[in-house]
């Protein structure tokens, strides 16, 4: 095999960029064999836009079972995730899963059985793990150029969403549609990067506001304090409801602090180790020596494309994927435990009761409004 055939199933906001992607060459060992879309709007788009005699779906089940394909990208609204992905893995297909990897952790676990029952290539679109800041911050607190971890503080309040783009669909935050809202459409890449550089604390305590800032019934206003094994504390913030908003994610350890914030890494480096330090210091008021150091990355920011030839090169020739597909649990894990502290009003603790968080959820997709939705497909582009 040269090439990977793949078949993307969902060709909306999300599937057509990459459709894009593919057309324009950044991928030059994956070529669109299929795609499938419910929405005639987006399949009559993918008539005109593909080349001729690709086919066109309405259902993924149908693409799966075509045997055209030798993988999927799945695109769609995340519910149906784990169900395509399983019956995708059932066919001997290979899966690349759009975040997130589902709404509720008890279905991701059974997606990530039925990967493990298959053999088959299994990746996440975790794309933003490819920004050679993330990957540094990653490499620096792994290394212990950091020491132990203190606090953790990311305030991502850029997330800014009009009442149209939630209007855009009929699934678009609602409980029933899509299962949450900034929590599990915009943040999935906040919070896997979150524990991927620093790791899953042990308890969240969240405040969940829902419909703060707009006409929807799932959360757009989020608080959460975080408590990590080490005894180590953080706070994350998110809304779509502010503008122009903030990016900041900060780190601090026992040897420095490090900031990455408008697309630049600053280490706060410590001369000696803030406990050691506090321990034989003979002056009350004085603190550790400290340099600044703006630090330097590779510069490498591939995105979607790094992670679709990451993809490719795992099927072809066994080289490493961006992120595989069984950690979407983890930053999923840390949403969960956020909704389920918003909803019951306490903390909760890293593992919770799974059974007890789709109880909760299947009650709010009961009570969940019918919409209709516009059909808008808006650009992505620089958007994650």
């Amino acid at each position: 095999m040269e090439q990977v055939k793949l078949g993307i199933i969902g060709v909306g906001n999300m599937g057509s960029g990459h459709v894009g992607n593919i057309l324009a060459g950044k991928t030059p060992r994956i070529t669109v064999a299929a795609v499938a879309d419910r929405r005639e709007a987006r399949r009559q788009w993918a008539r005109e836009t593909l080349p001729e005699g690709t086919a066109v779906f309405n259902e993924g089940s149908q693409l799966i079972a075509s045997g055209l394909c030798d993988a999927v990208l799945i695109a769609v609204p995340h519910y149906q995730h784990p169900v395509l992905a399983k019956e995708a893995f059932a066919h001997g297909l290979h899966v690349m899963c759009e975040k997130p990897a589902g709404v509720y952790t008890l279905a991701v676990r059974e997606m990530n059985a039925a990967a493990d029952r298959s053999g088959r290539v299994f990746g996440m679109m975790f794309n933003q793990r490819t920004n050679c800041l993330y990957r540094k911050m990653h490499e620096m607190v792994h290394s212990g150029q950091l020491g132990e971890l203190k606090r953790v503080n990311w305030i991502i309040t850029d997330w800014y969403r009009t009442q149209i783009y939630y209007d855009s669909g009929d699934w678009r935050a609602t409980w029933a549609g899509e299962g949450g809202g900034v929590l599990l459409n915009q943040c999935p890449h906040q919070l896997d990067l979150l524990q991927w550089i620093c790791g899953l604390p042990k308890t969240v305590r969240a405040f969940c506001h829902q419909g703060k800032w707009h006409d929807i019934e799932v959360e757009d206003d989020v608080t959460a304090y975080l408590e990590f094994p080490n005894g180590a504390t953080g706070v994350f913030v998110t809304t779509t409801g502010d503008a122009p908003g903030t990016n900041r994610f900060e780190i601090t350890g026992t040897r420095g602090k490090l900031v990455c914030e408008e697309d630049r890494l600053t280490f706060w480096r410590l001369k000696e180790d803030e406990r050691d330090f506090c321990r034989s210091s003979k002056e009350g008021f004085r603190k550790p020596e400290t340099e600044r150091l703006e630090v330097e990355t590779d510069g490498e920011n591939p995105q979607h494309v790094g992670v679709l030839n990451a993809f490719a090169g795992n099927i072809l020739e066994g080289k490493p994927l961006v992120a595989d597909g069984r950690e979407g649990l983890n930053g999923l894990l840390l949403s969960n435990a956020m909704h389920l502290s918003g909803w019951l009003g306490e903390a909760v603790d890293i593992p919770f009761d799974e059974e007890r968080f789709l109880q909760e959820l299947e009650k709010r997709r009961a009570a969940s409004r019918k919409k209709e939705g516009a059909e808008i497909t808006f650009s992505t582009e620089g958007t994650y």
